[in-house]
């Protein structure tokens, strides 16, 4: 099989398209042809060496596609095991994250990781939907649960989680403020339901926050960015509230002395991650499956901004990292066709 694999650390160019033999699953575990994989900052992250992983490796950890091959039941938990055995079945659709290895025409993915994809729905949205759908949907729902009234703050608003946060917050009554780079990015943040705009490359956003929210700050600011927007995303903040910094596209924040955070107005960091989010099977499945059922029923717009072969990998980390892209990017199988979930 084809596949994408980093044998050292660095930039796009250890990105190597290689030919791999098929994995073969094991206990609790299923083969997948791959027809879409996500591609994430968190790829880049251990492209990087920011995160580290035992090398050589396939990257990519979100992907969608079918299921050739069950693996043999685990012996424990014995009926949670059966259970999640039971529901799969050779040729069924599936998607996933947090699951290293789709970077590849096939891969190995442990059942527990797995949901179904419903019938009709595109296994592109499908892969699309997974990691960034359901980091929304818990920057949203659970990290703080937005109400109706409250005012947030959220920076790349055009980007693959911004849309999708962006559309969850909206929907939930909040105002939202979004920041964005360009003109073409803030149409589409205002489609996605943010109530004002702020174009950082022109205007200094904690300025326009302050200014937009009557010198009150806002109740959360969800930073993806990192390094570049930090400071002034808690500057951004009503006295006790949040800043969720779930990324850092812009590289990692300085030392930070815990103090400032009282001298700020007794506010309140958090550095969420997914994976602490759907530590139970029955958290993942209730996760996934609430967002996976808006996609299907329109109610959430999952905007495929780029999509590259497979072979095309490097080219896709490089226009990521450049923000060339808006909305999700995915890589495609072989073929590059959509794909529909069979059930």
């Amino acid at each position: 099989m084809k596949a994408i694999q980093i044998t050292e650390t660095g930039g796009p160019e250890v990105l190597c398209l290689r030919e791999l033999p098929i994995p073969e699953p094991g206990p609790g575990t299923a083969l997948i042809r791959v027809h879409a994989s996500g591609v994430n900052f968190i790829d880049v992250y251990y492209r990087e060496g920011r995160y580290k992983a035992e090398l050589p490796l396939v990257l990519g950890r979100e992907g969608a596609g079918t299921i050739e091959r069950v693996g043999e039941a685990v012996a424990e938990p014995a009926a949670q095991g059966c259970a999640v055995m039971a529901s799969f079945s050779p040729g069924d659709s599936v998607a996933w994250c947090e699951a290293a290895g789709s970077y590849a025409e096939y891969a190995v993915v442990p059942l527990d990781k797995l949901v179904a994809v419903a019938p009709g729905l595109d296994l592109k949205l499908a892969a699309a939907s997974m990691l960034q759908g359901m980091t929304a949907h818990y920057l949203t729902h659970s990290t703080v649960a937005l109400k109706r009234g409250d005012t947030v703050l959220v920076h790349a608003a055009a980007g693959g989680v911004g849309l999708l946060l962006t559309q969850m917050a909206a929907q939930l009554g909040a105002r939202v403020i979004a920041t964005v780079s360009t003109e073409e990015k803030a149409a589409l943040a205002r489609e996605a339901g943010a109530s004002e705009v702020i174009l950082y490359s022109g205007s200094d956003f904690e300025a326009e926050t302050m200014r937009l929210t009557d010198g009150q700050g806002v109740d959360v600011v969800y930073d993806s960015v990192g390094k570049t927007t930090f400071e002034k995303s808690l500057n951004c903040l009503r006295a006790r509230g949040l800043l969720a910094l779930y990324g850092a596209s812009s590289g990692a924040v300085p030392p930070f002395d815990p103090i400032q955070l009282s001298v700020k107005g007794s506010l309140f960091l958090t550095r969420p991650a997914l994976g602490s989010y759907i530590k139970t099977r029955e958290e993942l499945t209730e996760r996934a499956t609430e967002v996976l059922d808006w996609v299907a029923q329109g109610k959430l717009k999952v905007r495929i901004g780029h999509t590259y072969a497979l072979a095309e990998a490097g080219q896709a980390h490089r226009d990521l990292e450049s923000r060339k892209t808006t909305g999700k990017i995915l890589l495609l199988d072989q073929t590059g066709r959509a794909h529909v979930g069979l059930g």
